[in-house]
This record gives structure tokens, C-alpha cells and sequence, in this order.
């Protein structure tokens, strides 16, 4: 993948082709941004481009070492993932041992860290005293979810690129593009930070069903309660929806936010635009108070999830909150 083909983050393109074009590479940087923003495309295409045969800004992905990084398997590119939950010492002192040795060919060594804010605090300490006195030429990309993340005597020691949320209607088209079905599309890209993120969520063969199940148990919920939980059980918990519904809170969120659309007249923004005329009418039984706290109820219990309370708990107090929420 070249840098040019990752989509979005303009930003990060410019910083990093500028310094290709300059020949100024620095020997660390820090991708910083949300999961699924493009970090990780953005850093093999950066690898790939720094290894490829022909130089230039951007890779051109027809030379062998091109191919050779983008099938996993060039000698002078290496990749460190979390081991369980964490990034531990082992595998830095790994990752220094193997750089150790002599490039296979190309002129630089280069080392990605996903999850690099994962790492223990003594696999920290090991990389700081790495990234102090580099090898030279090595090359590393830590990846993190912001600079706050990471102990700050990392963060000086590394380029900072920023990576920003994709703007929902250019990931939107662009899925439809590719052939994404319009309302999934729609959806994912109000449930993702970026366009891998939203490509993989829409690629997910429950994704259409979970959408389906918030629709069901949405229109229940004014009139059906306290049946709509035992639809709940049948439709989401006796069933492997129930991985997902931290998922299925964030479109419920999303849900009554399309409830206040309809009361504030910005309907063209709709994450539901098939159950248009059925939230036209609901909309106006509550206040946009009422579809607000509803709104909050569901994004509290993906925070309540995160936290370790159980998802069927979670849920069900949601959708007690939300079938009492005033008028």
C-alpha cells in the first residue's frame, strides 16, 4: 500500500512526504490517533516506501521489496503486537537482538509497535534507553492512541504524526463505492474513527443483523415494555449478538439522535433513513430532553460494559431507562 492510497489523513501525508522529500527522516515517530484511523496502513505504507527500491516520496509497490513488505515478509521490517494484553520486556529485547544484525540489504532497519501504550513499564524503559542511542539506520513507528498515552520521555524522544477521525460522508462514499450496501455503509461510519475501521465493521456478516435487531427493539420500546426485554433475550442474548452489544448500544445511541434530527428539521442526516417516516411520527411523543437522556442511557452502559458490568445487565437497565424516560 502506498502512502497516496491510505485514505484520508491529508495531514499525515503531507508531514511525512515532506520529510521524504527532504531526505530528513527522524529515527522515531509516534503515530498517535483513534483505532481504525489508519495508523497501521499508514505505517507499513511508510515502512514500504523508506525500503523501496526507487525512492521518492511514495512507494511504488511494484519492486520486489515493495512486494516483499507488502506480503509480511521482508527481513528489514518488524512488527511487535501486544502478547496477551501487553507489550512486554522479551519482546524488546527480541526486537533489539534482531536488530542488532546486519541488514539483509536495504539501508535501513525499521520496527512498528502497535498498541505501543500497552507496553510494561520495564518494556518502556528498555525502548527508552533503545530509542536514546539508535542504531543507525533504524527507523521506529510507535502506535498509540494519543501522545497522553505514552510516558512523555517516549514522546520526546519521537516525531509526533497526528491521526484524526475520517469525515463520516468521505468514508461513507467511498464504502459505497467499494460496493458497501448504502445503509450499513451509513451506519458504519458513525461507529468507527476511520476508514479500515469502518470497512472492517461493514464487512462483519452480524453487522446487518445487529442493525436490523435496534430497529425491532426500537419501535418496542414505547409500546411493548417490559415485553421488549424478553425480545432482548431471544433476539440478542440467547444468540452470539450478545458479543456485540456494546455495538448495538452505539446504534441505539445513534437511534434517538436521529429522533432529535427529526425535531431540529436536519432529517438529510439520518443514520436511519429507511425508518424515516416511523421516527417522523415517534419523534414528537418526547421532548428532545427525553430523547437526549435516552441517548446518554446508551452510551452510559457501553462506558458501564467497558468497566466490566455485564452486557445483558447493561443492556436491560438501558432499555428500562429509556421506556421510562419522560415526556
Amino acid at each position: 500500500m502506498a502512502i497516496a492510497s491510505v485514505p484520508g489523513q491529508d495531514r499525515a501525508k503531507r508531514l511525512l512526504q515532506g520529510m521524504l522529500r527532504s531526505g530528513k527522516i527522524a529515527h522515531a515517530y509516534l503515530f498517535a490517533g483513534p483505532q481504525g484511523s489508519g495508523r497501521s496502513a499508514m505505517a507499513q505504507a511508510f515502512a514500504m516506501t523508506l525500503l523501496c527500491e526507487r525512492g521518492g516520496d511514495d512507494a511504488c509497490g511494484e519492486c520486489l521489496t515493495c512486494r516483499k513488505v507488502e506480503h509480511g515478509n521482508h527481513p528489514d521490517l518488524h512488527r511487535i503486537v501486544p502478547d496477551g494484553q501487553t507489550v512486554k520486556i522479551d519482546q524488546i529485547r527480541e526486537l533489539q537482538r534482531e536488530l542488532s544484525y546486519r541488514s539483509a540489504g536495504s539501508q535501513r532497519k525499521i520496527y512498528v509497535i502497535e498498541a505501543a501504550e500497552t507496553m510494561t513499564v520495564q518494556a518502556a524503559n528498555s525502548l527508552l534507553k533503545f530509542l536514546e542511542e539508535p542504531p543507525s539506520p533504524v527507523v521506529a513507528i510507535l502506535i498509540a492512541p494519543s501522545e497522553q498515552a505514552m510516558l512523555p520521555t517516549i514522546v520526546s524522544r519521537t516525531q509526533h504524526v497526528p491521526f484524526t477521525p475520517g469525515d463520516p460522508k468521505a468514508m461513507e462514499a467511498l464504502l459505497v463505492r467499494e460496493g458497501t450496501p448504502p445503509l450499513i455503509a451509513k451506519s458504519v461510519v458513525h461507529l468507527s474513527a476511520g476508514f479500515e475501521a469502518a470497512r472492517a465493521l461493514a464487512a462483519e456478516n452480524w453487522f446487518a443483523e445487529i442493525r436490523n435487531v435496534v430497529i425491532q427493539l426500537g419501535r418496542e420500546i414505547p409500546s411493548r415494555f417490559p415485553g421488549v426485554l424478553l425480545t432482548a433475550q431471544t433476539q440478542v442474548f440467547k444468540t452470539d449478538l450478545a458479543e456485540h452489544t456494546d455495538i448495538l448500544l452505539q446504534l441505539f445511541a445513534l437511534w434517538y439522535r436521529d429522533m432529535i434530527y427529526v425535531m431540529t428539521g436536519r432529517e438529510e442526516r439520518l443514520v436511519f433513513p429507511d425508518q424515516a417516516e416511523w421516527l417522523s411520527k415517534q419523534a414528537w411523543t418526547r421532548s428532545v430532553h427525553a430523547w437526549t437522556r435516552s441517548m446518554e442511557a446508551a452510551l452510559s452502559a457501553v462506558r458501564r460494559i467497558k468497566a466490566n458490568v455485564q452486557p445483558q445487565l447493561a443492556f436491560e437497565q438501558f432499555l428500562v431507562t429509556s421506556a421510562q424516560t419522560a415526556v
